[in-house]
């Protein structure tokens, strides 16, 4: 066999394959052409195997003959440079002269490093320092930017939707229409909140100042929204029979805020959070307060 072709998760991984196949020991013995780079996708989504090429390297016939004059001439000529050298060191020693390097060039070398520190102090100080001069985004001009971001995502994945923006008391809502784009949506929504994440980092990258930020991808972030909100007021209404508390499961900060949010229209109970990110839960309490209504 004088070539195979193999697929695997990465080139890398195609390569090792098809050499195990092929039956060489490293790389060097074999000629590798990529067919197609491998591509993870994102979470999950758009990913490609790598498809590579690999074939037996032509073996190179040994010249022993050439190589053993030239070896030869190589070893005689080494002794005579050897020979000359160790004549120069003893005419160099009875002349009263060292062959030893001078030091002579160390202060300027010193103070060139000192110089280079100083510089590097300088630097620092200057990157931390917050930029005066450089003035504040708009929120429209970052809504442009998130926008922009999110569309290329939708392209690089194949998928047919529309983006759009508003602005609602300083908070930038992205929404994300299109039936295709529930594959960003994820488990109870969770890679809906990673696009979430990369996009704030993209608009903090390539603006000044981040606004708060809200996504919905495919009216998911409404349907939870709706559900946790009716959820919470049986939870509530069962808290207040009971005179106890209520723990709900762990959620993201986003689900929290809404059953806090919904649990504040009635009274007789208080919520909290217990617990860390991302096993952070909140507590339906009741406060012993009748409800004289």
């Amino acid at each position: 066999m004088e070539w195979v072709e193999v697929t695997g998760k990465t080139a890398d991984v195609a390569v090792e394959a098809a050499l195990a196949e092929l039956g060489l020991e490293s790389v060097d013995q074999a000629e590798v052409e990529v067919i197609q780079e491998g591509k993870p996708g994102f979470l999950g989504v758009g990913a490609r195997p790598a498809i590579v090429k690999v074939s037996r390297k032509p073996r190179k016939r040994n010249r022993r003959s050439r190589r053993g004059t030239k070896g030869s001439s190589n070893a005689g000529q080494q002794k005579k440079n050897q020979e000359k050298q160790k004549s120069g060191q003893g005419s160099n020693s009875r002349n009263g002269k060292s062959s030893r390097p001078s030091n002579k060039k160390k202060p300027t070398e010193d103070k060139k490093s000192g110089s280079s520190k100083e510089r590097r102090a300088m630097d620092n100080k200057a990157a931390a320092e917050p930029k005066k001069d450089k003035p504040e985004t708009s929120i429209e001009d970052q809504a442009k930017v998130a926008k922009d971001f999110l569309s290329g995502l939708l392209a690089s994945f194949g998928l047919e939707g529309e983006i759009q923006t508003r602005v609602e008391d300083d908070v930038l809502y992205l929404d994300v229409v299109g039936e295709q784009t529930e594959a960003l949506v994820g488990p109870k929504g969770a890679t809906m909140y990673a696009v979430l994440e990369l996009t704030r980092t993209t608009v903090q990258r390539h603006t000044f100042g981040a606004p708060r930020m809200r996504i919905d991808i495919a009216g998911y972030g409404a349907r939870r929204r709706e559900a946790l909100t009716i959820y919470t007021a049986k939870l509530v209404e069962q808290v207040k029979e009971s005179g106890g508390e209520a723990m709900l499961e762990p959620m993201n900060a986003a689900d929290r805020k809404v059953i806090h949010d919904a649990a504040a229209e009635f009274e007789g109970v208080k919520t909290y959070s217990e617990g860390e990110d991302p096993r952070r839960a909140v507590v339906i309490a009741s406060t012993g307060e009748v409800d004289e209504s």
